[in-house]
């Protein structure tokens, strides 16, 4: 299918035909999707701020963890590149399930991705404090977070090829850090790879002994986020050329780079670390890894690489949600005046500006809430968001939606039915959590309710929801 051009004049609309589709400019190369997508999922800071965690319940069988987490990934981005290929618009995962399941599961999703995304911009953007303190002791970690969010928000409205090159720049800086962490480890081992391998010790009330399947596998609920955001690509397939081919390879791309940038260098950790136990004790697991083997100049170095990896990730996600809130505005999911704010887009710059500096504001503001509460309301919204992908690409086959698609997964359905059981282990395992997990469920099932009640009483009262985009198909689920 060839992809449209909305650089090109828009045709004059007469009285009796709809107004013309708002659409973004197409200046993005596939390189360029894949420099976002994977400066989002910033492979550094997920090594030096979620890895800890996995570590910290799986011991040494987090090697293990992380490598279930990539096999689920796999399935994922499967399900991802094959529904992005069908439909890669702005709107992301909730325009592409309200044209395979319905409208109702697509807003539904919607709810619950506008106020997850919105949330991670600041979860993440409070991470930056904490790395910036080796130079300033002390820092407002929620100042930090607000300043860091509004200075990338200010950044976002610019021209996205810009963007593309500046997330590029503080990719390659994150990347040569994770380098450096990798062969801290790699070159001076403390222990052989098979013992990694065959058996793994774990710290369970302050006692180090062999590593449970069961909390290995517990773990890898964990690294399956910490991979989260090779889908990402998605929302830039309104700017990427050839982007129904482009947007799949990127999705693709992103999850390989990934699983190579994070598992490489928390093999390393774990290989190199004097002491296993001192490890799994250490309040920051990567500063006291870093400081043992190379010493504290290196490791105050690549604590502000960590903190510009931060920094680009807030710029990327707030550039994708802003995306994913121009979407809303085209689709008319607001009162009018709302809807078409937040579809405008800057004459200049191509970028849908308006959207964009409500993402930042909205973000922003949210920096000064308290941390353990966002992390509640984040943690279970996106394993129902890759539920209902895989339920969409399944439905999608069975009713020739994504028929149209120019990648088709190996396999199917191997992919979504595995992806599908990996999810309902994580919600049981929450399930089993009273401090966040069971919180975060219901938290989970309030926001879609309320996304459902909106729906069934604005916009189903007014008629149907639109669903708009520059190539706009007939094959729209009613």
């Amino acid at each position: 299918m060839p992809d449209p051009s909305p650089s090109s004049p828009l045709p004059p609309s007469t009285p009796n035909s709809p107004p013309p589709t708002p659409a973004l400019r197409r200046g993005l190369k596939v390189l360029g999707t894949l420099l976002i997508t994977l400066s989002a999922i910033s492979p550094a800071s997920s090594v030096f701020i979620i890895a800890p965690g996995v570590v910290a319940q799986a011991g040494s069988g987090a090697f293990w963890s992380f490598v279930i987490a990539a096999v689920v990934g796999v399935f994922m981005a499967f399900v991802y590149a094959e529904l992005a290929s069908a439909y890669p618009l702005s709107g992301g995962e909730y325009a592409i399930v309200a044209r395979t399941l319905g409208r109702l599961p697509g807003f539904v999703t919607l709810g619950l991705l506008l106020v997850t995304q919105l949330l991670i911009i600041a979860v993440i953007a409070l991470g930056v404090g904490t790395y910036l303190e080796v130079l300033i002791p002390g820092l407002p970690d929620p100042v930090v977070a607000a300043v860091t969010t509004a200075g990338a928000t200010v950044l976002a409205v610019f021209d996205i090829k810009l963007n593309a090159w500046i997330t590029g720049v503080f990719l390659a800086i994150e990347m040569v850090a994770l380098v450096v962490v990798s062969a801290l480890g790699l070159f001076d081992p403390a222990r052989p790879l098979g013992e990694l391998i065959s058996a793994p010790v774990a710290a369970v009330d302050g006692v180090v002994g062999p590593a449970a399947a069961g909390l290995v596998t517990a773990a890898a609920a964990v690294a399956i986020f910490s991979y989260n955001g090779y889908g990402s690509a998605v929302y830039f397939g309104e700017e990427t050329t050839n982007a129904h081919r482009g947007i799949a390879k990127a999705i693709l791309w992103a999850l390989g780079i990934t699983v190579v940038a994070e598992l490489v260098p928390v093999t390393a950790v774990l290989l190199g670390a004097p002491s296993l136990p001192e490890l799994f004790a250490a309040d920051n697991m990567m500063s006291y890894f870093v400081t043992a083997k190379a010493g504290s100049t290196v490791n105050t170095v690549i604590s502000l690489a960590i903190a510009l990896a931060i920094l680009n990730a807030v710029l990327a996600i707030i550039l994708i949600t802003a995306r994913m809130v121009f979407s809303t505005g085209r689709d008319a999911a607001w009162p009018g005046t709302i809807s078409r704010g937040l579809a405008a887009i800057h004459p200049k710059a191509g970028t849908p500006w308006i959207a964009t500096l409500a993402t930042g504001a909205f973000a922003t503001a949210l920096c000064f809430a308290d941390k353990d509460f966002l992390l509640v309301v984040t943690a279970t919204s996106i394993v129902a968001v890759y539920a209902a992908l895989c339920l969409a690409v399944i439905n999608g086959r069975r009713t020739g939606a994504t028929a149209h698609a120019a990648y088709r997964m190996p396999w199917f359905p191997v992919a979504p039915v595995v992806a599908l059981a990996a999810l309902a282990y994580v919600i049981w395992q929450n399930a089993l959590d009273p401090v966040i997990g069971r919180p975060s469920l219901a938290i989970t099932v309030g926001i879609g309710v309320a996304a459902a009640l909106y729906y069934a009483l604005v916009l189903h009262r007014r008629g149907r929801w639109e669903l708009r985009g520059p190539e706009e198909a007939e094959t729209t689920a009613g």
